[in-house]
């Protein structure tokens, strides 16, 4: 059987699924990329790629989109690395830059600020423009935050707004999967979750930031029945905008 093609998140907040392939003997039945949401989302869709951990915002645009396994990236609450920075309250933002690596967040961004804070905004995709704030995501929000004089948490705003967890990325397939591949690639992801700790420790110390609560605590790996319906609920808010 040909390998399956796997594209995955570079981020940190990947990296316990990525131990837990590497630790499987999955790894040997899957060709595995690491790449930025937006990338991981396009391979996807264009088919370079079997399965993606991609932006559940591109969902729609997979063709014969499926979601695997029990696991993705999530938040109940607080998330720590999806943020809205701005030098000014949130009441004041008229313009705001986008992050050009994730589709979701840019899109939780435009949901929260018309539909939870009732702003009427500029958006820009050019990362040379001006603007009063910024969406980023990923590793590099763990040096901004003394950047800015507000930071907004959006898996903090978004549970404000809605009561319900986030879903920032899932592992979404474009083809019909086998199932005995599914449960090996389950049990791969559970391994690599349960070895967090030695993961934290081989990750380079980063000052300010307290790793050990972010992959422990802020993120919430479980693919739950209310993560699936706040994914539906962003959706059906992304078709309003």
């Amino acid at each position: 059987m040909d390998k399956i093609k796997i594209s995955a998140v570079s981020y940190t907040n990947t990296k316990p699924f990525i131990y837990g392939l590497e630790h499987s003997d999955l790894i040997n039945h899957i060709e595995l990329s690491l790449d930025i949401p937006a990338d991981c989302a396009a391979k996807v869709i264009d088919q370079t790629v079997d399965i993606g951990l991609m932006p559940v915002a591109a969902f729609p645009l997979v063709p014969n989109a499926n979601i695997i396994g029990a696991y993705g990236i999530g938040s109940v609450g607080a998330v720590n690395s999806v943020f809205i920075f701005s030098h000014v309250p949130v009441q004041d933002i008229k313009t705001v830059r986008l992050d050009p690596q994730s589709r979701t967040s840019n899109n939780l961004a435009k949901v929260l600020l018309k539909f939870h804070w009732e702003q009427k905004v500029e958006f820009t995709t050019d990362q040379n423009a001006q603007a009063n704030a910024i969406v980023l995501i990923g590793d590099r929000t763990f040096s901004n935050r003394d950047v800015y004089a507000y930071a907004y948490d959006m898996g903090e705003e978004w549970m404000n707004f809605t009561g319900l967890p986030f879903l920032y990325a899932a592992w979404i397939a474009n083809k019909t999967i086998p199932e005995a591949f599914i449960a090996q690639f389950n049990e791969a992801l559970k391994f690599g979750l349960a070895q967090r700790k030695q993961v934290i420790q081989d990750l380079p110390e980063i000052d300010g930031f307290d790793m050990d609560d972010y992959l422990m605590h802020k993120l919430d790996f479980d693919l739950t029945p209310q993560k699936r319906e706040a994914m539906d609920l962003f959706l059906s808010y992304i078709a309003r905008l």
